[in-house]
């Protein structure tokens, strides 16, 4: 059997959704929108947010492992940040966990004190169902004690889960309708009607074209370094972009770049769980 060499193409600007990295966060960028995705979220009236800071990046220190959040945003007490999740990954509590910390990290190093640390949350909206054996569409985690559920720790700190797979069983019909949205690209109220005008908006700039492309460019020069080098650490940071940005299978990305899934899988263990 003769093998082939796979060659991976990226996705076309003109078919790119929502859900896809750079949309999603070109479309967030519109503050009102980012405004509306978080009302329809929290159920919360947002009466004016900062500008949204996309792929904000927190590395308290030189050698610690930063993060880089999709979309960082702030009203005058509350921290949201928002992930679009296209692939399903072991540990997402964990990763949840540590994306808390880091919001809480940087809220201290501007030298604010334990009690004036914002309520701060960490969204995570899903495409495909985050648990098994699960068809919630929204999972709400808060700190409570277990002896007595009526006692909260009243830390400030929430984290959310949106299952999009589960958008049918949603009641509230605002939230309902941006789920469908996200899962099959169909406008059904005034909402996602304007963020589909705006996508149709965006993919008709060719600016826009020109930085996905750039930025793709980038991507595949980072995955072949990774190949030719043969450095490890290279491989296996280009495999979870792979991964995380194109929705590539785990076994698949690791057969591109050359190394042992199991690998891959040992060092995103490792690093969830710090």
């Amino acid at each position: 059997m003769t093998n082939t060499k796979r060659t991976y193409s990226f996705k076309p600007f003109e078919e790119l959704e929502f859900s896809d990295d750079f949309m999603f966060k070109k479309i967030m960028h519109n503050p009102e929108i980012c405004a509306g995705v978080i009302e329809r979220l929290l159920k919360i009236k947002v009466a004016r947010i900062e500008y949204p800071e996309l792929q904000k990046e927190i590395a308290p220190y030189y050698t610690s492992k930063g993060v880089r959040l999709d979309v960082y945003v702030k009203d005058s007490d509350k921290i949201f940040d928002i992930e679009m999740q296209t692939a399903r990954f072991d540990a997402i509590g964990k990763r949840m966990r540590y994306y808390q910390s880091m919001l809480d990290i940087d809220d201290l190093m501007k030298g604010k004190k334990y009690k004036e640390l914002d309520e701060s949350y960490v969204i995570f909206i899903c495409k495909n169902s985050p648990f098994d054996d699960s068809d919630l569409s929204v999972y709400t985690f808060k700190n409570i004690c277990l002896e007595n559920a009526d006692v909260e720790l009243n830390d400030k700190s929430h984290k959310l889960i949106y299952n999009v797979s589960a958008y049918e069983n949603e009641p509230d019909e605002e939230l309902k309708a941006f789920l469908r949205f996200i899962s099959s690209g169909t406008p059904s109220d005034s909402f996602t009607d304007r963020i589909n005008a705006l996508i149709l908006q965006a993919k008709q700039a060719e600016a826009n074209k020109t930085e996905y492309m750039s930025m793709n460019l980038h991507d595949y020069d980072m995955m072949e370094i990774g190949k030719e080098e043969g450095a490890l650490e290279k491989s296996i940071e280009a495999a979870k972009l792979l991964i995380e940005k194109y929705n590539i299978p785990l076994e698949q990305a690791c057969a591109d770049l050359g190394i042992s899934p199991d690998l891959l899988k040992e060092d995103i263990k490792q690093k969830t769980s710090i």
